[in-house]
């Protein structure tokens, strides 16, 4: 197993390099065997995989000052990319305090957010209703990200018990009011196709975050007593 530390680099940014000193993790390995576990169907071990890596690559950052990282980097690349994976891990599971916490992380190691850790910690924080976060969070999600309305609408509801008064556009409607959410061959393709319609896209969005209406199903509920 490599020894990992980070170095600085030219443009003022730090990057993973394996050498004789640091830790004793190879982020790119750790990476590898977490998909092939779980194209085995190991799903268990995949996070573990990660999350093992992920507190190695913690112990690289200083205690004591943020410090911006080289996505460029591939070697860097693979130790945010197990960051960011263990986060969703923790999000699909429901631990949300811990998924915020790393993507939180994330997010200083990348300010420019190369991996879309703002969208995703929106919906932590809605969890947690942490609002002064969330509005913070919100300010920084594109108008027409497809998560907006979606944010939007649960967002109220959990603060207020009620919808918005303009609900969700029609085609969030019928997704999320549908008994059957099929990822058949159509949907597939359409998500291949580099341009998947909007319909396609609100699927993705249901299939992403099924797991937060199993723990609030109040959400869809109201939905489905327009």
């Amino acid at each position: 197993m490599r020894k990992a530390q980070l170095r600085p680099t030219a443009e003022n940014t730090y990057k993973v390099a394996y050498g004789t000193k640091g830790i004793t993790c190879d982020f790119g390995r750790a990476l590898d065997k977490s998909r092939r576990q779980e194209a085995d169907g190991d799903i268990v071990g995949a996070c573990n995989t990660r999350f093992e890596a992920v507190q190695q690559f913690m112990e690289l950052l200083p205690d004591s000052e943020t410090v911006e990282l080289d996505t460029a980097d591939a070697d860097t690349r693979d130790a945010m990319t197990l960051l960011h994976d263990s986060a969703i891990d923790h999000f699909l599971a429901g631990d949300f305090e811990m998924c915020a916490a790393m993507l939180e992380t994330l997010l200083e190691l990348d300010p420019e957010d190369r991996f879309e850790a703002t969208r995703r910690l929106a919906y932590a924080y809605i969890a947690l209703e942490e609002w002064e976060l969330f509005d913070e969070a919100m300010h920084d999600i594109d108008e027409r990200s497809i998560d907006k309305p979606l944010l939007v609408a649960w967002s109220t509801f959990r603060r207020t018990g009620e919808l918005p008064k303009d609900g969700l556009p029609a085609v969030y409607m019928r997704e999320f009011t549908a008994e059957e959410h099929p990822a058949d061959e159509a949907y597939l393709r359409d998500v291949d196709s580099g341009r998947p319609s909007r319909e396609t896209l609100v699927r993705q969005l249901w299939l992403q975050t099924e797991h937060l209406w199993a723990q609030f199903p109040g959400f869809i509920e109201a939905l489905k007593n327009i």
